[in-house]
């Protein structure tokens, strides 16, 4: 241990000074107020950017109840990818390889044992091509391809991990949509935010997404989006954990203040349930109404966006995203459950969504089982991604560049 426990006592006491100038009150107050007030619409420099869809409102349902409710769709299917994290190699290249899964509820055994395996390559060395078609492996249940990312100077890990991510989990989706009947639910956003939020973070990032591969992939995405549409079944994704501040910036910008750090902090506010002691009540989920957002990454497939170019087969108003906010106050948890508008603009579509979630979540004490199921059939364990790395080594005859922390640390985190 580094910290005796003077040194613990004495930074407890450094916290207590700073939760003298923060009053909770003040925030949850202030949380009510941009409520009442602010999201029916909420502008930014006159545009309407976020507006609820039918009548602004927050429900609770009794934990219990919700999960003896009898659920609405018969069957749901789950979808997921993971990789093996961005790996750097002497030899210059730079690799992430990811596996996307579909899962089934109730369980489908040949349907879980297919995948879609991409591998992405960074290289700067003019001369490599690595693009292949797809192949077929495990007896036509594994589709696998590489692909060459687009050369940058910075962000070679950030390129290859959302290209390999993205990739194969809209890939995967297509091409086993026609088995889903009922409701497909993706483990997280309806779109590739990864990809979309780099026009944010860089200028040199922001001229990938106009690259025909970038484009490939947030292109599958509405394709998706289109034959769910046309089949009449629902597509949703469910976000475990969101950074947002969309929201929260446009409050700020407006209002000149918003003290919470992200709009899943402001939303855990509105939907928090306190006695009069202050204690958080546990017996209740909680959830607000749906919402259509063009605010923030979701803009580029709204109708104030033009989907980078994208052809959209439907009207744009489609193609937005809609959302609602579940809170689980047994673990703390904020979730965003997310549908295109073409899906939640029918209010019996949108009723059965919110009570299938909000009994999945109830019995499952977090995510849907179909979720649950797709993350553990996509998910590549630490000691799988050790032995992938060793072989690739082995086909590369070249090392991988290593660093400090992996001695440091003794073994690799393995993503949450």
């Amino acid at each position: 241990m580094t910290l005796d426990p003077v040194h613990v006592d004495g930074i407890a006491r450094l916290a207590g000074q700073i939760e003298q100038g923060v009053d909770e009150q003040d925030h949850r107050e202030f949380a009510e107020t941009v409520w009442q007030e602010f999201l029916d619409p909420l502008l930014v420099e006159g545009t309407p950017v976020l507006e609820p869809i039918g009548e602004q409102r927050r429900l609770e349902v009794d934990i219990q109840d919700a999960a003896l409710q009898e659920t609405p769709f018969p069957t749901q299917h789950g979808l997921d990818s993971g990789t093996i994290n961005p790996t750097t190699f002497k030899n210059g290249l730079v690799l992430d390889v990811a596996q996307a899964a579909m899962s089934a509820v109730p369980s489908d055994l040949d349907l879980h044992r297919g995948r879609t395996i991409i591998m992405t390559a960074h290289s700067n060395d003019a001369t490599v091509a690595l693009d292949e078609e797809w192949r077929m492996d495990d007896e036509g249940y594994v589709r696998k391809r590489v692909l060459q990312t687009p050369r940058v100077d910075r962000y070679e890990q950030d390129v290859v991990h959302a290209l390999a991510l993205y990739l194969s989990e809209s890939e995967h989706a297509l091409e086993q949509a026609d088995i889903v009947e009922d409701l497909l639910v993706l483990d997280g956003p309806i779109y590739p935010t990864g990809l979309l939020q780099w026009a944010d973070h860089d200028p040199e990032l922001a001229e990938l997404l106009v690259k025909d591969d970038v484009l490939e992939v947030v292109e599958n995405y509405v394709r998706l989006v289109e034959r769910f549409l046309d089949r009449g079944v629902p597509l949703v994704g469910f976000v475990k954990s969101t950074g947002s501040k969309a929201i929260t910036q446009a409050v700020r910008r407006d209002r000149g203040s918003a003290p919470w750090a992200n709009d899943a902090a402001f939303f855990t506010k509105l939907l928090e349930r306190r006695d009069e002691d202050g204690k958080r009540l546990t017996d209740g989920l909680t959830c607000t109404n749906w919402f259509r957002s063009r605010v923030g990454i979701d803009q580029p497939l709204s109708t104030d966006g033009d989907a980078l170019g994208i052809e959209r087969e439907r009207s744009p108003e489609a193609y937005e995203v809609t959302f609602c906010l579940v809170y689980d106050p047994r673990e703390d948890l904020l979730y965003r459950i997310e549908a295109p508008y073409g899906v939640t603009r029918d209010d019996d579509t949108r009723d059965a969504i919110t009570h299938q979630l909000l009994a999945d979540v109830a019995a499952e004490r977090g995510p849907p089982l179909a979720i649950v199921k797709a993350d553990e059939l996509a998910r590549i364990g630490m000691d799988e991604k050790a032995a992938l790395r060793e072989k690739i080594e082995e086909r590369f005859d070249s090392d991988r560049q290593r660093e400090y922390n992996d001695t440091r640390w003794g073994a690799e985190f393995e993503d949450l």
